[in-house]
């Protein structure tokens, strides 16, 4: 695995089998986001006694958080099939209107990445949710004819890393939106736990600690740091899961005690001995550290901002003096902690 990999919050199609194994299946055993898992439960229970479809459900808030598994545990709650899909996956409004005239009445449809569906596909969701129909339109030109079609009642789970993308006429038409937070390190030693024993590897409280307080908050992270170290103590020590071994392997894996990556500490390093801390355009800084624009921006920028050692301004992108103290540099005199000249005036990068 690339050392990357090992905080990213992605993950891939053979991560996601691994994973499907250490979801819970209740809301009862969903660790974290107290206030969602409440809410949530109060509108399935309602819809429960009313014998009706609960409302629309929006889950937005960063990958790894847990909006997959809360989406299956929704259906599981309400004893109904969970169908999944996703934005990129329809592409036309035809492919959106397969999948709704299939749909079995009261069956839940779990959008990821609602955000990146097509714009005609997202004109049709607009009357399926509200009216449960669907226009088909029979071809083309002047004698095109759009014949309606009625789908069965179904509760729309959606998905989003991004929810300022979504339009508000289709924000509009969720009753219920959660906004998932980033989790304590109390929350994910309890999920370290859980994970732990389901693997069979018991899990010292330090090791629980220790991985928990480089999981960067998401317990997708801090399930594979917890495997990464498992295979670790199988390999190279003595197979328990202590704070020795749970140190060795992150360490080898370049994950530091705050959850900096490689690529985080080298952005941060180039940002403080090339730039002098700042501020500095975009691309630029990820030309310095030999990665993609996006790569810095969507991958690795926004933990250093939530940790406070990154700060983007209208100017360009700045180390934070928190920043110096964790890379064990001084900063110098004329450091811009948010203000200041910009290295490249062409490319202040901070949109």
């Amino acid at each position: 695995m690339h050392e990357r990999e090992a905080v990213s919050p992605e993950a891939d199609v053979d991560e996601r089998r691994l994973e499907g194994a250490l979801r819970p299946r209740s809301l009862e055993d969903f660790v974290g986001q107290e206030r969602v898992r409440e809410q949530l439960s109060l509108v399935l229970h309602s819809a429960q006694r009313r014998n009706r479809a609960p409302d629309h459900i929006l889950m937005s808030g960063g990958p790894g958080l847990g909006k997959t598994t809360l989406a299956m545990i929704i259906a599981a709650e309400l004893g109904v099939p969970l169908r999944i899909t996703s934005g990129p996956a329809i592409e036309r409004s035809g492919d959106l209107a397969a999948v709704l005239s299939t749909l079995q009445e009261g069956e839940v449809l779990f959008l990821d990445e609602i955000h990146r569906m097509a714009r005609p596909a997202e004109e049709m969701l607009y009357v399926a949710m509200e009216d449960f129909r669907v226009d088909v339109v029979v071809g083309k030109g002047p004698g095109a004819t759009a014949i309606p079609l009625d789908i069965a009642p179904f509760t729309l789970v959606g998905a989003t890393t991004r929810a300022g993308m979504l339009p508000a006429p289709l924000r509009d038409r969720f009753g219920f939106t959660a906004h998932m937070d980033f989790y304590d390190a109390d929350e994910l030693e309890r999920i370290l736990y859980r994970s732990a024993g389901l693997l069979g590897a018991p899990l010292d409280p330090e090791a629980a600690r220790e991985i928990a307080g480089r999981s960067r908050g998401t317990p997708r992270i801090a399930n594979r740091l917890l495997r990464r170290v498992r295979d670790y103590a199988e390999v190279r020590g003595d197979g328990d899961l202590t704070l020795h071994n749970a140190r060795a392997a992150l360490d080898l894996y370049e994950v530091d005690a705050l959850g900096l990556d490689r690529l985080d500490r080298a952005i941060l390093d180039v940002l403080m001995r090339r730039f002098r801390g700042g501020p500095v355009g975009l691309s630029t800084l990820a030309v310095s550290v030999g990665e993609e624009a996006e790569t810095v921006e969507e991958v690795a920028e926004p933990f250093l901002v939530r940790s406070g050692f990154l700060a983007r301004t209208p100017r360009g992108r700045v180390a934070t003096p928190q920043a110096w103290e964790h890379m064990g540099l001084t900063p110098p005199p004329d450091a811009a902690f948010g203000a200041g000249r910009v290295e490249d005036a062409a490319d202040t990068g901070a949109a």
